[in-house]
């Protein structure tokens, strides 16, 4: 294999591990310029984010359990929401499968999938 190609299948990979989607809320609002992930701040419920904001998107992560961790889900996420100009996001969960499940999955050679789900927001600046 060429080594020129190594970098890419690498990149192809690790940017497999984890899907997320989005489904935008608002189709009234212009789209926002794109953020950097590390301006995309984390909440854990909407009375933590302390300031007005607007619900951008829901965010949807998937990936196989055994080749992610919750640090990439979160990453992903963010990822995602600063691809929408989104400046936050407000986890709602993120669930592991069943032992049953990774069981089966092995079992099977299927696999199983854990999940991550998020609000994208845009919070107002103070003034």
């Amino acid at each position: 294999m060429s080594r020129s190609l190594v970098p890419v299948l690498l990149t192809l990979l690790l940017s497999a591990c984890v899907r997320t989607n989005a489904t935008l809320l608002s189709t009234n609002t212009a789209p926002r310029p794109a953020l950097l992930p590390a301006d995309v701040q984390i909440y854990r419920s909407a009375d933590k984010v302390g300031r007005p904001f607007e619900e951008i998107a829901l965010l949807n992560a998937t990936g196989e359990a055994s080749m992610t961790n919750e640090a990439k889900m979160l990453g992903s996420l963010r990822k995602k929401a600063a691809e929408l100009g989104a400046n936050g996001i407000i986890l709602e969960n993120i669930a592991e499968p069943s032992a049953g499940a990774k069981v089966a999955g092995a079992f099977l050679g299927t696999g199983a999938q854990r999940k991550g789900k998020a609000v994208a927001i845009f919070v107002q600046r103070e003034k």
